[in-house]
């Protein structure tokens, strides 16, 4: 993993994102430019500090930012769960007719599994997971989202590796790849620090561009309140986590006034990988699987109201400081 640290905050080291408009600026310290889905991945000279050609060309009103490390929390961060553990098979009954919502889920990738091998939507994407440590983390979500949310169709896209890993440009990039048909709402449980605490720009941008689209992002299982992006972004829906009792938090779950809501988080059980001691069932826990019941309440609700509504509805209810809106998993 080809990352460094910055401020507590992970980077890929000699790298710089920005649009365009900031090439000229940054030519004389760069070695090569690679441009997809509206960024500029800059890899610079040997020496350049990105966290400090960052700073000095914000200065000069361009959109640049290192190219900063996300990751999928639960594996690398703890928890009382920090790896997933074997579960017995959760029957599964979709109940209702196909929904009309579709939730995009940018994470790992979802493996093959018996609840949707042979549905519309993942005959579409075939979306199998890569191998590795973290490789079901899209998996587990994906079999949230659909308990949570029956009859909504999945759009997947890969932006962490078997690992967890992923970062700002590959994200960024698989936002500007959603523009051409905008889902109702996007499931992000991923993120974590920037250099400087301050939101991303170009990630900010991405995110706000896809219009009729609500994002909900993990708080992290930091158990600070630090803000953690993309979570802690205005426009993003930021979920915490709550023990298994809904009561009160989770002990590794981030918390503070920039989380909108809260859901079970701990102890979870859903759809995973069929290898080793799994048989396409696992228990794990993390903020990252509180934020995929709060999108699935979000997408049922959205069966029959506007997205913003379905927003408002989902989160008005009963409010705890630092945690926002209580959402009840209803599994």
């Amino acid at each position: 993993m080809d990352v460094e640290a910055a401020g507590a905050a992970l980077i890929r080291p000699g790298q710089l994102l920005a649009d365009r408009s900031a090439l000229s600026a940054v030519s004389r310290w760069t070695q090569a430019v690679a441009e997809a889905d509206g960024i500029c991945t800059i890899r610079l000279s040997p020496g350049v500090d990105p966290c400090e050609l960052a700073t000095e060309l914000r200065g000069q009103g361009h959109r640049a930012s290192p190219n900063h490390v996300f990751t999928g929390q639960p594996l690398f961060f703890g928890g009382p769960a920090s790896r997933p553990f074997p579960a017995d098979p959760i029957a599964y009954r979709p109940g209702r007719s196909r929904s009309p919502v579709t939730v995009a889920l940018l994470d790992t990738g979802v493996a093959e599994h018996p609840w949707w091998k042979a549905g519309p939507w993942y005959a579409k994407e075939q979306a199998d997971a890569e191998s590795g440590a973290q490789a079901g983390h899209g998996t587990f979500i994906a079999g949230l989202l659909l308990r949570r949310a029956p009859g909504v169709s999945l759009r997947v896209a890969r932006v962490l590796d078997g690992d967890g890993v992923g970062d700002e440009a590959g994200v960024v990039r698989a936002l500007h790849r959603l523009r051409g048909s905008v889902p109702q709402v996007l499931n992000l449980s991923f993120g974590g620090h920037t250099f400087d605490d301050g939101p991303p720009k170009l990630l900010a941008d991405a995110i706000g561009a896809l219009d009729g689209c609500v994002a909900v992002a993990c708080a992290g299982n930091t158990a600070a309140d630090r803000p953690f992006w993309p979570a802690a972004l205005p426009k993003v829906v930021a979920v915490a986590a709550l023990d298994r009792t809904e009561q009160q938090r989770a002990p590794f779950s981030a918390h503070g006034p920039w989380v909108d809501a809260c859901a079970r988080g701990e102890w979870l059980s859903s759809t995973f990988l069929s290898q080793g001691d799994f048989a396409g069932f696992a228990s794990w826990s993390g903020t990252s699987f509180a934020t995929a019941l709060v999108a699935g309440a979000i997408a049922d609700a959205a069966r029959d109201a506007p997205v913003a509504e379905a927003v408002a509805r989902v989160l008005g209810g009963r409010q705890i400081p630092d945690l926002g809106a209580l959402v009840p998993a209803n599994l």
